[in-house]
C-alpha cells in the first residue's frame, strides 16, 4: 500500500515501518466506536434492572450518546485540520476511554448518561479523522479498498456484538464497557507512534461563536426528533417542547451561516456546504440514514408477520449484516474500475428492491433472510466508500476531516428522523405485520427519490484513473517526499 504525506505542510512523514501498521491502527479505533453501539443493545436489560431505569430513561443512553457524538464529529475533525491527524485521534480515544470508565464506574442513571456523552463525543472524531488520515496517506488507487474496509469494520462490529456481550454479560454489564480501556491505551499509544502530525499547527483564532451555535443547534435538532411520540405524533409535533426545539432549529440555521461566513476559521465553511457534490452527498447520506433505521424494525417484522421469536429474529439479521460486511470492502476495490456514481446507483437500486420484497411480498423466513442480503449489499454500496470518496474529491486537503465529519452528521440526523418516521407510519397503518410493511413500501419509494437524486452526481473517473473533473487536487509530494510502498 503506497502513503505520502504532503511534506510542505510541516506534516511528519510516515516510515516504511510504520505505513504498514497504520491501517490497522485506524480500522481498531472505528471497531471499538463501532462495537460500542452493538453492545449496548445487549447490555440494555442487565443495565436497566441494575440502576432501576424506566424505558424513558433507558433511550437517554442512546440520545445522550447521539447528541455528543453529532457535537463531537464536526469539532474533532476541524481539530485534525487544523492540529493534525495525530493530535485529534488521540484526544477522541481519551475522550472515548474517560467516558468508558465513567461507566464502569456510574452508581446513578445520571452518571451513566454523562459517561455515554463523553464516549459519544471522543466518537464522533474517529471515523472522519480515520478516513481523512486515508485520503492524505493513501495514495489515490489504494484509497477505496481501504475505506471499504472501514465500512466493513462496522458490518463486523453488529455481527462481534451480541456475541461478545453472550461471553462477557454473564460477567456483569460494566465488562463490556471496561473491555475499552486497555484497547484506549493501544490506541493513544499506537497514534503517536504512527499517525503523522503538523510540526507548525494553525494559529487562526478558534470559532467559538461557530462551536456554541452549532453546540445549540444539534442539541436542539437531537431533541426535537428524539421527544416525537411514534404512537401520536401530530400531538407531539404540536407539544410546547417540540416547537421550540424546532423553531430553534430554523431560526440559528442562517444565523450559524452567517457566523460561519465571518469566521476566520469556521467549523464549517460555507463554501464546502454549497460545493454541488458535497452537498448532494450529503442528502443521499442524510436519505440514506433515514432509510437505514427501518433496519431497526426488522425483528418485529419477522415475529407479527412469521411468527418467530424474538431470538429466532435476531439471528435471522445475521446474513444481512454478513453480507454487508464482505461487500463493503468489495465495493471500495471497485472504486478503481467504476465510478462512485454509478456504484452509489446500482446500491440504491437494490436497496429499492430489498425494501419492496419486505413491503409487498408476503413474508417468510426464505423472503426475510434474502431481501435482507440484497438490502446489506446496497447499503454498503450507498453508505460505505462511494459517498466518502466523493467527499474526499471535492474538498481540499485541508478541509478532508470536516467533510467527513459533515457526511457522518448528515447520516446521523438522517437516521434520528427516519426511527420517528417508521414507526409513525406502521402506527397509523394499525401497527403490527401490515403497518411495518406499509412503512417498508413507503421507505421503498423514498429511496427511489433517493436513488432520482443520486443521478445529479457527476459521473466522473474511477478513483484509480485519476482525481474527477471538479475534484480537489490529489496531495503531491513536496521537496522530493516519494511514495513509501
Amino acid at each position: 500500500m503506497s502513503w505520502r504525506r504532503k511534506a510542505s505542510t510541516g506534516c511528519h512523514r510516515l516510515t516504511a515501518s510504520n505505513s504498514k501498521a497504520l491501517m490497522p491502527l485506524l480500522l481498531l479505533g472505528v471497531l471499538m466506536g463501532a462495537m460500542d453501539l452493538a453492545i449496548v443493545g445487549p447490555a440494555l436489560p442487565a443495565i436497566k434492572d441494575d440502576l432501576g431505569m424506566d424505558d424513558r430513561q433507558a433511550s437517554m443512553l442512546f440520545n445522550a450518546y447521539v447528541l455528543l457524538q453529532m457535537i463531537g464529529t464536526p469539532l474533532l475533525a476541524k481539530f485534525s485540520d487544523r492540529m493534525g491527524a495525530r493530535l485529534a485521534y488521540v484526544v477522541g480515544i481519551v475522550f472515548f476511554a474517560v467516558g468508558s470508565l465513567v461507566v464502569v464506574v456510574a452508581y446513578s442513571p445520571a452518571m451513566l448518561y454523562v459517561g455515554r456523552g463523553l464516549q459519544g463525543f471522543g466518537g464522533g472524531g474517529i471515523l472522519p479523522v480515520a478516513a481523512a488520515v486515508i485520503a492524505t496517506n493513501v495514495a489515490p488507487e489504494k484509497r477505496g479498498p481501504a475505506l471499504g474496509m472501514l465500512g466493513a469494520v462496522f458490518g463486523l462490529a453488529f455481527i462481534l456484538g451480541p456475541v461478545l456481550g453472550g461471553l462477557l454479560l454473564p460477567l456483569g454489564w460494566h465488562w463490556l464497557f471496561l473491555i475499552n480501556i486497555p484497547i484506549s491505551v493501544v490506541l493513544a499509544v499506537g497514534a503517536f507512534r504512527l499517525l503523522p502530525t503538523v510540526s507548525h499547527p494553525e494559529r487562526l483564532p478558534l470559532d467559538v461563536p461557530g462551536v456554541g451555535l452549532l453546540s445549540v443547534l444539534l442539541a436542539a435538532l437531537v431533541y426535537g426528533l428524539s421527544v416525537l411520540d411514534v404512537q401520536d405524533l401530530a400531538a407531539s409535533l404540536t407539544h410546547w417542547s417540540t416547537v421550540l426545539a424546532i423553531v430553534l432549529v430554523i431560526v440559528l440555521v442562517p444565523v450559524f451561516w452567517v457566523v460561519e461566513k465571518r469566521a476566520a476559521d469556521p467549523i464549517v465553511r460555507p463554501g464546502l456546504v454549497a460545493s454541488r457534490p458535497i452537498a448532494l452527498s450529503a442528502a443521499i447520506s442524510a436519505g440514506a440514514g433515514l432509510i437505514q433505521s427501518g433496519n431497526g424494525f426488522f425483528p418485529i417484522l419477522a415475529v407479527t408477520a412469521i411468527g418467530v421469536s424474538e431470538s429466532v429474529a435476531a439471528w435471522m439479521l445475521l446474513p444481512g449484516v454478513v453480507m454487508a460486511t464482505i461487500a463493503a470492502p468489495l465495493v471500495g476495490k471497485l472504486l478503481n474500475v467504476y465510478a462512485a456514481r454509478s456504484l452509489i446507483l446500482v446500491g440504491m437500486a437494490l436497496v429499492v428492491i430489498s425494501l419492496l420484497l419486505y413491503g409487498l411480498v408476503p413474508m417468510s423466513i426464505p423472503v426475510f433472510i434474502i431481501a435482507g442480503m440484497i438490502g446489506g449489499t446496497g447499503m454498503a454500496s450507498v453508505m460505505g466508500a462511494p459517498l466518502r470518496m466523493v467527499v474526499l474529491n471535492h474538498s481540499t486537503e485541508r478541509e478532508r476531516g470536516a467533510a467527513q465529519g459533515l457526511l457522518s452528521n448528515f447520516t446521523s440526523v438522517g437516521r434520528l428522523a427516519g426511527a420517528a418516521l417508521v414507526g409513525a407510519i406502521a402506527g397509523s397503518f394499525g401497527g403490527g405485520a401490515r403497518g411495518y410493511q406499509a412503512a417498508y413500501v413507503a421507505l421503498g419509494v423514498f429511496a427511489i427519490a433517493l436513488t432520482l437524486l443520486a443521478l445529479l452526481l457527476k459521473g466522473g473517473s474511477p478513483a484509480g484513473g485519476g482525481a474527477r473533473k471538479g475534484s480537489a487536487p490529489a496531495a503531491q509530494p513536496a521537496g522530493g517526499a516519494r511514495n513509501i510502498r
